[in-house]
């Protein structure tokens, strides 16, 4: 059995949901938040087997903060990200702060119990258009880089394409570096220079196969 907890600020579509996911055998809603705060704190007491956390949820913790902050206290739990938002750099975002996939809400119910199935499981789960585009990313900038451009770059643009990768924005991450906006924006278009990319997905996903998150693809 399936324990699952549903994060999501609509009332109705927890509702439609719990009655979906109810009414399969191997699936159990154990509890319902409408914020990440309530999330974070039914997620402790309930110890759900999957979170499906809705990504935006405007009256307190959204699911991106809810999702980083759950992992620290529960590194082994499976968090679904919900979401509208058919974006790379969202889908970057959701992965770095922990989630173990990401579905659209606009997803036939089959693909959403698949989802949950995987992630329970312990695999990653990504909606296919998502992973059509993380490969297309990936692959055009194999293609770009028949010669390792890597070392090119100086020690401060290496740090400043991390903090793009993990989703900070141009003012966070001269804060970090305590160095001015304009100047981040001329690392930036440094690094572009140099790598031949022209959107922050292609960094991102160039940082993703360094392997400068951690982890690679």
């Amino acid at each position: 059995m399936i324990n699952i907890l549903l994060c999501d600020d609509h009332a109705v579509v927890r509702m439609g949901l719990k009655m979906l996911l109810n009414n399969h055998e191997d699936m159990q809603v154990v509890g319902e938040a409408s914020e990440g705060n309530e999330g974070i704190q039914q997620a402790l007491e309930l110890k759900p087997d999957v979170v499906v956390m809705d990504l935006s949820m405007p009256h307190g913790k959204d699911g991106m903060s809810a999702t980083s902050e759950l992992k620290k206290f529960m590194p082994e739990i499976a968090i679904l990200i919900l979401t509208m938002h058919d974006d790379e750099e969202y889908l970057f975002r959701a992965i770095q702060a922990g989630a173990s996939g990401c579905i659209l809400k606009s997803a036939p119910h089959d693909e959403l119990l698949a989802a949950i199935r995987s992630v329970a499981s312990g695999n990653a789960y990504l909606h296919p258009s998502a992973t059509k585009r993380l490969m297309e990313e990936y692959i055009g900038s194999v293609k770009q880089g028949n010669t390792d451009t890597f070392n090119l770059l100086s020690d401060r643009e290496k740090e400043v394409l991390t903090l793009i990768a993990k989703g900070f924005s141009n003012k966070e991450i001269a804060e970090q570096l305590v160095i001015s906006v304009k100047t981040v924006e001329t690392h930036k278009g440094n690094l572009m220079e140099k790598l031949q990319m022209k959107t922050r997905p292609e960094l991102v996903a160039y940082a993703l196969k360094k392997g400068l998150l951690g982890y690679g693809i």
